[in-house]
């Protein structure tokens, strides 16, 4: 304590020392900053110094891939950082389907999720970060309390780092920022669920950095396993970490380039096989391969007031026959061995130059998506997997960390059973 006092008890007397020649040329703009430059510098130590050096961060920027809150442990100067976000989610449903029938759904209120974000700065090169889940309001009623990251990270350089322990592969927008004021939509968009399986995270290591305009992130990780597949998708192939059978291994990689204000445009992908060992019950011996493989594209541009969105993705299973054989499925259960999602949205503040925090954006999302794009020989498609949403809306944040974003969703399908729904979303970060 004593030797920080004195650090800042030097930089005091260092800044009355630079405030004579400023006062002197009156308009040395130079010195000025210099002055404000170390100022902040001093209000930090002692802010600091007054609450043991944690939680000084503010939750206000994306760093290294992930949200505004999960980034706080990289801006504190060292020791603990907390941070979290939530959400509470009221979806009322139609009471018809597309096809005039009933739809026999019933309305839901959930407190979907609390999260809290820990993380330690070791120094300047070494730190841990993670992310703790509490979904549904009680583990009782369907709820869970999961890790869905926790890692510890070594920076060699601006350029070059390390990360190893439970990652969120880095695909498509939603599954690295996922905290509600940071994307439009009261509900994630299915592409982001099903073919890219938000929140998506895996055992493994890999590198991150940045050179120039350019980011990139590469992992191994473990794989899928094919026994979660079905004719939704991949989603229930993660295996969260959890004792996760590691027969198979994946890669997954992702580049971005940020040269222009408010610009995100790039590219990711995944590789691995998912069959985890499984043994195919009509060969015995015959191990499945389930070979992998998930590529999106993406872009985004928030500026002057715009928000503005699009994303591609396509994935493919090898070995589809034999993942149904493993899994039971059969007819229009199959697993797709092609499946393929795409949305593209937009919105504009229109409080935007007003002498306020207030921000005011109604959005339009339009989004396609087919899990079962193309099934093997032997097999058919369920129309119902051939899905199209319209989602119109608009969010209201009285300040840039809280959101209340409202929509309603016209959901079709080719086998005219879709059930249009209204959603509300009370959003946090801090």
């Amino acid at each position: 304590m004593s030797r920080r006092l004195n650090r800042v008890a030097w930089m005091i007397g260092i800044g009355a020392l630079t405030a004579g020649p400023v006062v002197a040329q009156d308009r040395d703009t130079t010195a000025i900053k210099r002055l404000e430059e170390q100022v902040e510098a001093i209000t930090r130590e002692l802010e600091e110094l007054r609450l043991g050096g944690d939680v000084v961060a503010k939750a206000d920027t994306s760093v290294y891939g992930f949200g505004p809150a999960a980034s706080k442990v990289y801006k504190v100067g060292q020791g603990v950082s907390i941070g979290g976000y939530g959400e509470v989610l009221y979806e009322n449903f139609a009471d018809s389907r597309q096809d005039g029938a009933p739809s026999g759904a019933t309305d839901r209120f959930d407190a979907l999720r609390a999260i809290v974000y820990v993380g330690y700065k070791f120094s300047d090169k070494i730190l841990f970060n993670s992310e703790l889940e509490f979904e549904h309001g009680s583990t009782e009623d369907g709820g869970s309390v999961s890790l869905e990251f926790g890692y510890l990270e070594y920076r060699f350089s601006h350029t070059l780092g390390l990360r190893g322990g439970l990652l969120l592969s880095p695909m498509g927008f939603i599954n690295e920022i996922h905290e509600p004021p940071a994307f439009l939509g009261a509900r994630r968009p299915e592409t982001e669920r099903q073919i890219i399986p938000s929140t998506w995270r895996e055992n493994g290591i890999g590198l991150f950095g940045a050179t120039g305009d350019v980011s990139y992130r590469a992992y191994l990780i473990n794989g899928f396993d094919a026994t979660g597949f079905s004719a939704s998708g991949v989603r229930d192939g993660r295996q969260n970490g959890a004792e996760a059978a590691a027969q198979n291994f994946g890669v997954v990689g992702r580049v971005d380039y940020t040269g222009r204000l408010g610009l995100v445009a790039g590219t990711s992908a995944y590789f691995g096989n998912s069959g985890q060992g499984a043994v195919l019950p009509s060969v015995p011996g015959r191990t499945v391969g389930a070979q992998t493989f998930i590529w999106e594209g993406h872009a985004e541009y928030k500026a002057r007031g715009f928000d503005l969105r699009g994303l591609l993705s396509v994935a493919t299973l090898d070995d589809a026959a034999e993942i149904n054989e493993l899994n039971g499925l059969v007819g229009s259960a199959s697993v797709g061995d092609r499946l393929v999602g795409w949305y593209l949205q937009g919105g504009y503040d229109v409080l935007r130059g007003r002498r306020s925090e207030h921000q005011l954006v109604p959005y339009v999302r339009y989004e396609q998506l087919n899990t079962q794009s193309r099934v093997p020989a032997g097999f058919t498609a369920d129309p119902a997997n051939d899905r199209r949403f319209i989602t119109l809306g608009a969010v209201w944040k009285p300040l840039p960390n809280v959101s209340l974003k409202s929509d309603y969703q016209i959901a079709h399908n080719q086998a005219d059973t879709g059930v249009n729904q209204l959603n509300v979303d009370l959003g946090y970060l801090f």
